[in-house]
């Protein structure tokens, strides 16, 4: 499926193991639902680092991608302008994630992409 936006956003992060489960229930079932309710957020997709094997230069090669987090969250956006706006601070904050979840996550990363048109 293509990006439907112009723009990426890319968070990604480690947890604490004995947080795991709850990590994933509040993510799934409050974070995610907050921010899709942010005007220019447009979709959410979670992810995991899978084991990776493939032919480079005819061979065959297992990647391994050194202190690389563990989940994902690509989230499609409109503008940058809507990580910086009141609504996305006060979903970023609501329900158990900013006191229950967000202390025992680590090795954050968050990036920003701009999707590129074709040719470009």
């Amino acid at each position: 499926m293509p990006i439907a936006t112009k723009y990426l956003f890319i968070a990604s992060m480690d947890v604490e193991p004995e947080k795991e489960a709850l990590f994933n229930e509040v993510y799934d079932e409050e974070h995610v639902p907050s921010l899709l309710e942010v005007p220019g957020v447009v979709s959410v997709t979670r992810l995991t680092v899978e084991p990776l094997t493939l032919s480079i230069g005819g061979e065959e090669r297992t990647i391994v991608a050194e202190d690389e987090p563990f989940f994902t969250a690509y989230y499609e956006i409109e503008s940058p302008e809507v990580l910086v706006s009141p609504e996305w601070a006060e979903a970023v904050e609501t329900g158990r994630w900013g006191e229950q979840v967000r202390p025992y996550t680590k090795n954050r990363r968050h990036v920003l992409r701009k999707v590129m048109e074709a040719g470009a």
